[in-house]
């Protein structure tokens, strides 16, 4: 959304703060209840974010904003396949969704990182730090990465990959069982919500061979079966944004490694 202003940053940080601890609290919708702080949080953000998107329709039309600034832009710009423009309360939601879904992730991903690269045999620390010091010394002084130089950190994604298969960002999320099924014997009715759980998948001896020893080769070739490894979820509702968090974690990872030992 281009917020650069450091004390709209601010004003938002607490209420994201109750509304990601009040997704993952007992759905109870009590006073004082952490469910309760985040519904009155998610209130409030997206107030906030009504008054953003309406000075940004004003942008847009007085030419002070482009229609490929950001996704906020892109959202006021675009409409559906039958021809309709989006609401500025289904801009609001949609906004906030990926808000959400990117509060704490890739930063709780980039901080396992240096903790494994810290902790793990000098050899894996030693293969990433070749890979993106060959990137580093092609680069002119000055010059940003591309996503040409994204794509040659093969080796790198492979560790930060299993990095998020020992400790996913995402401990699981929630889906809702369109037909009655039985699974390990138990009778799920249709219409019920079920959590289902990255680790215990991750960790899965049926998934991932010696699941708690760290081995980026497995993610060589074509990498773990199907809906094994599942940071980002997987089908048609994975998450949108993963080869944007991709390409963060790595331009970390590139400056991490060539700035500090």
């Amino acid at each position: 959304m281009n917020i650069d202003d450091s004390n709209q940053v601010a004003k938002l940080a607490e209420p994201f703060n109750k509304v990601a601890s009040g997704i993952i609290s007992m759905p109870i919708d009590l006073p004082g209840t952490s469910f309760n702080r985040a519904i009155k949080a998610s209130k409030f953000i997206k107030e906030e974010l009504l008054k953003i998107i309406k000075q940004r329709k004003v942008d847009l039309a007085n030419g002070m904003a482009t229609q490929t600034q950001d996704i906020l832009s892109h959202m006021l710009s675009s409409c559906d396949e039958k021809g309709q423009y989006y609401t500025e309360h289904d801009i609001a939601d949609k906004i906030l969704g990926i808000l959400i879904g990117g509060h704490d992730t890739a930063s709780s991903v980039c901080t396992f990182v240096v903790k494994y690269l810290a902790d793990l045999p000098l050899n894996i620390y030693q293969n990433v730090y070749q890979e993106q010091m060959e990137i580093a010394k092609s680069k002119a002084s000055g010059e940003l990465l591309n996503w040409h130089d994204i794509k040659k950190m093969k080796y790198s994604w492979n560790v930060a990959c299993e990095v998020m298969r020992l400790a996913p960002p995402l401990q699981g999320a929630f889906r809702e069982a369109v037909n009655d099924f039985i699974f390990n014997g138990f009778s799920i009715p249709k219409g019920w919500k079920l959590c289902w759980s990255t680790s215990s998948t991750h960790k899965n001896p049926e998934c991932f061979q010696e699941p708690e020893k760290f081995d980026p080769s497995r993610f060589e070739g074509n990498g773990p079966a199907p809906y094994t490894f599942v940071p980002f979820g997987r089908g048609p509702r994975m998450c949108p944004g993963k080869e944007y968090v991709r390409m963060e974690i790595l331009v970390f990872m590139h400056n991490l490694v060539k700035r500090f030992k």
